[in-house]
């Protein structure tokens, strides 16, 4: 007779399935709402359950033995089969309702997500948002998150998407910065001015200015004084005084509308990447998500309309 599954153990491999694919027992608690703790103790008694060691732990990194390895596919498609029937469930109702997971990068979240969602919770006060920022790269399937907003070229993926805008990049500095030293009126004049320059927080590397000259697209890394690993602080550092830096436009725009930045070479600006909401097939027929993404296109609606 086969042995029935327990819901402690079921709990157990949920557990296991998001630590496996985050890479920590951190992440996994955070995309269940429990604690760290919780989500080390459970996986330990499914491994003393199943008689096999799943992690390699150290104290710094979490990895998959071999019989965890073999035992993740597994665990990951008995986390899909159960999304599927949460989500069957969910496209029975007409109405919004439970929880939703959204995922984006901090700027965009703190910008743009945040001050709307509001005025989403009162259109539908049955629905709660789990918002989730950060620059790491979230695996919606494997996490549980029913909407990403990502900004840049997708790669190619199984994912379902829907482009929501494409913003403009540009130089900003404070009127005070602009006071003590001469405008640029070319990019080519940034080099004797002091500027601040944005590093990647995922791959390290420092971000190159880039600016449309005539039919030329002009690309350089200025010798920057200063590097911040979030546009936010860059915007904060600027309106300080600290020089030109780039900013994407819905950063930079309520420091502009309150006079502490100005744009500087504006006629050089650039199109930025995209920015596109993307959601599993598995939240085709979610009401949950199609209400959220049809309110992303009010949202970014008066950001620069998003490429063909």
């Amino acid at each position: 007779m086969k042995e029935q599954i327990t819901l402690e153990r079921l709990t157990g491999i949920v557990a296991f399935a998001r630590a496996a694919s985050s890479g920590s027992f951190t992440a996994a608690a955070q995309s269940l709402s429990v604690s760290p703790s919780a989500v080390s103790k459970t996986v330990r008694r499914l491994e003393q359950q199943l008689g096999v060691r799943l992690f390699t732990r150290t104290t710094r990194s979490l990895t998959l033995t071999p019989e965890g390895r073999e035992l993740h596919g597994r665990a990951l498609h008995l986390l899909r089969a159960a999304e599927e029937v949460g989500q069957s469930a969910a496209a029975v109702r007409s109405e919004p309702a439970g929880v939703l997971k959204v995922a984006a990068s901090m700027p965009i979240g703190v910008r743009l997500l945040a001050p709307a969602l509001p005025a989403f919770h009162r259109r539908h006060p049955k629905l709660r948002v789990d918002l989730r920022l950060g620059d790491r790269f979230v695996n919606l399937v494997e996490e549980g998150v029913d909407v990403a907003v990502r900004i840049g070229h997708l790669a190619d993926s199984n994912l379902l998407s829907r482009g929501l805008a494409r913003t403009r990049i540009g130089a900003f500095a404070s009127p005070a910065y602009l006071s003590r030293r001469d405008a640029p009126e070319h990019p080519a004049d940034l080099r004797g001015h002091d500027c601040v320059s944005f590093r990647y927080q995922t791959s390290g590397q420092v971000m190159a200015w880039t600016f449309q000259v005539g039919s030329r697209t002009l690309e350089f890394h200025p010798d920057a004084a200063l590097v911040l690993d979030a546009s936010d602080a860059i915007a904060e550092v600027l309106a300080a005084g600290g020089g030109i830096g780039m900013l994407g436009s819905f950063i930079a725009a309520p420091y502009v509308e309150r006079g502490l930045l100005v744009p500087v070479l504006g006629e050089f600006a650039v199109d930025g990447a995209p920015i596109t909401a993307v959601w599993p097939e598995s939240r085709r027929a979610s009401p949950n998500a199609r209400a959220f993404i049809d309110y992303l296109t009010e949202v970014f609606a008066p950001l620069a309309p998003a490429a063909a």
